[in-house]
């Protein structure tokens, strides 16, 4: 094939509405007629996935997995097919697939399943014949046949899964906002946008609460050194591009906060304080597919202790469930748990070489009379719990006493 291979990815705002459709579709073709190959992929528009959740919830609290796979892959399926139309509609010729269709085989996993591999060859075939290949994001098929979602975010993931599988040139992924900012715009209103930003941090922010990439899409284009170029459906401008090593001297030591109320914490009281109980509980979560965040276990009392964790609010009836189990088998306390909680987190790769910086946030979030729950640190990040009515005012004061509005961009 001659000419650049380019694939481009589009969230659920940026194809909200006909209008949006439109738009997006211009961009497409102006990128098509400018001698370039073009793999599009995109999110549900606007809100469908949340309301597809909620209609389900009006039915059942506890929706089967795999009914719910079969319920939100449609979202994408309405935005890639409509927006087939569109560019057919303006002269080029474009043909929409589902995640199945093009050969993105996952786990077994539903809700959550992983991208094995992908089958280029039908991808390949179409743009050989001229044609821009939109294809429904968020979604695969495993080996059993069966429909498979990737997650929160996996849009992302199969923009980067198939821009690797197809030896792409170029990865950009369009949102609603011109890059990756020191916070979120919308909390922080002088939130400063960065030019370069490294794998390493992408990853800690993403993980951490920011909802402009997801981590498991950071962490494919991390492992295949893919660059990422993150910027808006809305303008033309230059965004941000996350990359292996950015081309600064010396690395700023905080390069970003974030703030995340997505999480809940789940207690499990009265654990026997023996050798492997904690091994055990986080065996069992894992087989569940129950990602956990923080862990926090208190000093033993009477020879038995408390164990806290985060998880996805999206995982807590399943997480209450198991610990319940696993309370069970060991002979633990009662379970109890907290949706009312919020997680702040400071980021920078430059903290590997710079002390302090964990008791400076400590001291600014006691200056602002914000009381800390769980902390749990990496090299390059610091996270704390808070309660979530506290969470905005964290994130601004972090922002503001670190001097995050003036750091290098």
């Amino acid at each position: 094939m001659s000419g650049k291979l380019i694939v481009k990815k589009f969230g659920g705002s940026s194809v909200a509405n006909v209008e949006r459709l439109r738009r997006v579709a211009l961009r497409i073709v102006e990128t098509a007629k400018g001698g370039n190959h073009v793999v599009v992929v995109v999110s549900a528009m606007g809100d469908t996935t949340d309301e597809l959740i909620e209609l389900s919830k009006k039915i059942t609290k506890n929706p089967p997995e795999r009914e719910m796979d079969m319920l939100m892959s449609t979202g994408e399926q309405i935005s890639s097919s409509l927006l087939s139309m569109t560019i057919n509609e303006m002269g080029t010729r474009a043909i929409s697939f589902t995640g199945s269709q093009v050969g993105i085989m996952t786990d077994g996993f539903h809700t959550r399943a992983k991208v094995l591999k992908i089958e280029t060859k039908r991808i390949k075939k179409e743009i050989a014949g001229g044609k821009i290949v939109i294809i429904a994001g968020f979604q695969g098929m495993n080996k059993a046949r069966e429909i498979t979602t990737l997650g929160r975010g996996g849009s992302d993931l199969s923009a980067v899964a198939l821009a690797v599988a197809l030896g792409a040139d170029v990865c950009e992924i369009y949102t609603d906002v011109e890059g990756i900012y020191t916070a979120d715009p919308r909390v922080v209103n002088n939130a400063k946008k960065l030019k370069y930003i490294t794998f390493d941090e992408m990853l800690e922010l993403a993980a951490r609460g920011a909802q402009v990439m997801q981590t498991r899409a950071v962490e494919v284009a991390k492992k295949f050194n893919l660059p990422l170029h993150v910027r808006s459906s809305f303008s033309k401008k230059e965004g941000t591009i996350i990359m292996k090593k950015t081309p600064y001297i010396e690395e700023p030591v905080v390069r970003g906060v974030t703030l995340t109320e997505s999480e809940a914490k789940v207690t499990i009281g009265s654990v026997p304080d023996k050798p492997g109980i904690a091994a055990k509980i986080f065996t069992e979560l894992a087989k569940k597919n129950i990602n956990v965040d923080m862990i926090v276990q208190n000093v033993s009392h009477k020879k038995t202790t408390d164990i806290s964790f985060t998880t996805l609010k999206s995982t807590l009836p399943k997480a209450i469930k198991t610990a319940k189990e696993i309370a069970k088998k060991i002979k633990a306390g009662i379970i109890s748990f907290d949706n009312d909680i919020a997680k702040v987190s400071v980021v920078g790769v430059g903290m590997k070489s710079h002390s302090g910086v964990a008791a400076k946030c400590f001291s600014i979030l006691a200056k602002g009379k914000i009381n800390i729950d769980m902390i749990s640190t990496s090299e390059i990040s610091i996270s704390c719990t808070v309660k979530k009515e506290a969470g905005k005012k964290a994130l601004k004061i972090l922002h503001k006493e670190l001097k995050l509005n003036k750091v290098k961009s």
